[in-house]
């Protein structure tokens, strides 16, 4: 298990990073930058190849990579002829694309995984009810468990998630449900009802529901790839807006900081996902890919977000911001980011001592 653990996070990481960085070294050739390295993990370099006048090497820690380019620090000095080339040279409109590039190929990456995984196929849920809640809409108007939901209002139904999708969005309106049992084919009528349930953030929120659950039988849905690329595009944007909306309620206290988790957590997920197959190991590395994206675009220094930030500030003052108050800003946000990951480890390793415990008295437990 740790060495499926091992390999799957560095093949995890390794993906996210080329992907990150190549956006990074795209638009700087693009843009006409030069490009002198193009790295793979950090510290000591593994191996490495000089081609033109960029360096690719692939280094010791896989937990990042960098892409470094002609000119990028205040004050370098550099002969004429390269002064064109030179990163802090360009436009600002060049900048901004440059370092938007990488969280951008992040998210390319996530749209083009749940493209090709929609085109190969995805486990489903029928429409076939598993089971009632006492007293609830759907028993009172005669639903029972395996029937069929084949329509509602009049249109088809062929998976589960389009159940939800018509009750939530129809409230309290009456719905002409047609049911399939046995041979038969009937019309009822079922009114949602309001109830408190909880959302993904634990939030107590209002919903309407009929007081049905699904059977567990499945079905793989395979798209064409058109279809395929707008459902990829559609679950991009969902998980995009998740992942923002999940920041947001982290810094207002609904989620618990120890629901983090760094590098360990990340590959004692990516070595089960793994174990389940291409597809849920892709779909893994699709949505921490979105993440990254989510993350590096925070405003906070040093990351891609922070850049972003000052070259935004001077589009709207019209000049630069100060090289010594812009060095200040990145220090205080590498001492950020250090404390974070200082602070995911500490979960993480505290979440292995919990299991590690767990593992010695479940014997005894039984």
């Amino acid at each position: 298990m740790i060495g499926i653990s091992v390999v799957s996070v560095v093949v995890l990481l390794g993906v996210l990073i080329f992907a990150h960085e190549l956006g990074h070294f795209l638009m700087a050739k693009r843009a006409g930058v030069g490009v002198l390295k193009f790295s793979l993990g950090f510290g000591p370099r593994i191996i490495g190849k000089k081609i033109g006048e960029t360096e690719y090497i692939l280094s010791l820690i896989p937990l990042g990579g960098y892409v470094k380019l002609l000119g990028e620090s205040p004050g370098e000095e550099l002969p004429e002829e390269d002064a064109k080339r030179s990163f802090l040279n360009q436009t600002v409109w060049k900048r901004i694309s440059i370092v938007a590039a990488g969280p951008v190929f992040n998210l390319l990456l996530a749209l083009s995984i749940f493209t090709l995984v929609n085109m190969i196929g995805l486990p489903v849920l029928t429409p076939e009810v598993g089971s009632l809640q006492a007293d609830s809409a759907a028993m009172e108007a005669g639903i029972k468990v395996g029937d069929r939901i084949v329509a509602m209002n009049g249109k088809e139904v062929t998976k589960w998630d389009e159940i939800s999708e018509i009750v939530t969005a129809g409230k309290e309106i009456p719905l002409r449900i047609t049911v399939r049992r046995d041979a038969a084919t009937l019309d009822l009528t079922v009114t949602p009802r309001p109830m408190k349930t909880r959302n993904l953030f634990g939030e107590e929120v209002e919903s309407y529901k009929i007081g049905i659950s699904p059977s567990p039988h499945t079905v793989i849905e395979r798209r064409n790839p058109l279809s395929a690329f707008g459902e990829g595009i559609r679950q991009t944007w969902v998980i995009s807006k998740l992942t923002v909306m999940s920041l947001f309620k982290l810094f207002q206290g609904v989620i618990s900081p120890k629901t983090l988790g760094g590098p360990i957590l990340i590959a004692q997920i990516a070595g089960a996902q793994a174990k389940e197959g291409i597809i849920q190991f892709l779909l893994f590395m699709a949505l921490l890919s979105i993440n990254l994206a989510v993350l590096n675009l925070l405003p906070i220094p040093v990351l891609d977000g922070g850049h972003l930030l000052f070259y935004g500030i001077e589009l709207v003052t019209g000049r630069e911001i100060n090289v010594r108050w812009r060095e200040m800003a990145q220090q205080v946000g590498f001492v950020l980011l250090i404390l974070l990951m200082i602070f995911v480890f500490m979960m993480d390793i505290e979440r292995l001592n919990i299991q590690f415990i767990n593992d010695i008295i479940r014997p005894f437990t039984g």
